[in-house]
């Protein structure tokens, strides 16, 4: 893409271009020539919006609790953005959960924008693709970034680092998660919503949270994460209950962020996660670019599936040969 074609996709973007928005979006979602152009461009509006993290276990109704805060933030007369990271397809790599499929009804909002993206098999939790998008939506000047992902492994711990409020989500019955929540959740949970909470044993569940928090090791003067309960499906509207609470804590949290000088911490363990997955990601790309057609990449893995060599030395190897040693790097 020739670069005033990306000179003009930004600024229509900035703009408030919502067709500019998703082209934007897909451009540097897939890696397209002229990426690394959009986030230097981008990069100097972000950091105005407000981000909240929401995870939990699968079933425990991160997306219609999302669904809901979306339309209670949008009564208050902000605009959101929503960043939902789905499991990817093993097949195409594409989310296999699409946003229109579970928050149909904000699609005709103006004041919202909702995208899926696919997690891509991360290994190391939320991909650099999940950094840049949100990057761009607060560029493109929403109040407000909700972002659900996954509740899996390295999520939960990723998202403490970009979210100035971290939303774990659990339920009655999941008896098992206490004990992995007591081993470190609470170091990643600002807010603990027990959702479901019209369940049976949901009351006892409450005080197993609340108990856990109570015991935890925090520090002084440090956030005390709230234990709030949650119902978000009910066949009588009137029984759809506690989402207001959640949004005033969320807003009290943010308050004392900003009392306590803890949001430098966060941009700063922000902008070192994303520092780390750029230069992996662009060393990746350069080693690859010195492999190409020198048919050593094949030779590396035949080395190592016949015994001759292992993984750690054939990446100090090529290390030694493409980057440390190079001169025109």
């Amino acid at each position: 893409m020739m670069e005033n074609n990306i000179d003009e996709m930004v600024r229509k973007l900035l703009d408030g271009d919502r067709r500019m928005l998703a082209r934007t979006i897909t451009l540097v979602e897939n890696g397209r020539k002229g990426h690394r152009n959009v986030m230097r461009q981008v990069y100097p509006h972000t950091g105005k919006a407000m981000i909240v993290g929401i995870t939990g276990a699968g079933g425990a109704g991160k997306s219609t609790l999302t669904d809901i805060l979306i339309a209670k933030f949008r009564k208050m007369g902000k605009t959101v953005g929503v960043v939902l990271v789905d499991p990817s397809s093993p097949f195409t790599g594409g989310a296999m959960l699409g946003d229109r499929i579970r928050m149909k009804k904000h699609a005709q909002d103006k004041g919202v924008y909702i995208r899926s993206i696919a997690s891509r098999g991360t290994m190391g939790g939320l991909s650099r693709a999940t950094y840049d998008i949100i990057r761009i939506i607060e560029a493109f000047g929403v109040d407000i970034i909700i972002v659900e992902t996954l509740g899996t492994g390295q999520d939960e711990i990723d998202i403490v680092h970009f979210a100035h409020t971290c939303l774990v989500v659990f339920t009655p019955g999941m008896g098992d998660d206490i004990q992995a929540m007591k081993a470190g959740i609470l170091e990643i949970a600002d807010l603990i919503i027990m959702n479901k909470a019209d369940l049976e044993g949901a009351e006892t569940f409450i005080r197993h949270l609340k108990g856990a928090v109570t015991a935890a090791d925090i520090p002084e003067g440090a956030w005390v994460p709230k234990v709030l309960p949650s119902i978000c499906v009910s066949d009588k509207p009137a029984n759809i209950k506690g989402q207001d609470e959640i949004i005033e804590a969320i807003y009290e949290h943010f308050a004392f962020l900003h009392k306590s000088k803890s949001l430098d911490a966060i941009k700063f363990q922000r902008l070192e996660l994303e520092l780390g997955l750029i230069l992996n990601s662009e060393l990746q790309n350069l080693i690859f670019k010195g492999l190409k057609g020198t048919g050593l990449k094949k030779k590396y893995i035949n080395a190592i599936l016949g015994g001759e060599n292992d993984p750690y030395s054939v990446v100090r190897e090529i290390l030694d040969t493409y980057v440390l040693h190079r001169k025109d790097a």
